[in-house]
């Protein structure tokens, strides 16, 4: 998905490291793009990227509800420290879901990395 719709509101957001970190070593690992079912949020799915995370209505032929973009990592120096990033919304209610879909992303990333290492 090379272009996306023009957003209904942008909003500046910070994504945990651990999270962050998290879906770039999935996405070292498993290859880019990755798609990851949401668990919590039944018919989404996020598209990782290294460019952009989008999440997805799989029901609803792959609609993009929001999408986390321009992430600000140039020069990042500490893995510590949470990443800045522009949220999209794209769809009148995304704005419900937008932080638990992150944490639901967060826990489905370590379930997916944790299961690969097993291999």
């Amino acid at each position: 998905m090379n272009t996306l719709p023009q957003p209904l509101r942008i909003f500046p957001k910070k994504i945990e490291a651990a999270c962050y970190n998290r879906a770039r070593l999935a996405l070292l690992r498993l290859g880019d793009p990755l798609r990851v079912t949401l668990q919590k949020h039944r018919g989404l799915d996020v598209i990782l990227s290294n460019v952009n995370w989008l999440c997805v209505d799989s029901l609803a032929e792959d609609q993009v509800i929001l999408a986390w973009c321009d992430f600000k990592i140039h020069a990042r120096s500490n893995l510590h420290r949470p990443v800045a990033a522009n949220l999209w919304l794209f769809h009148s209610c995304s704005g419900l879901i937008m932080g638990s879909a992150l944490e639901d992303l967060h826990q489905s990333l370590d379930e997916i990395v944790i299961d690969k290492s097993k291999v």
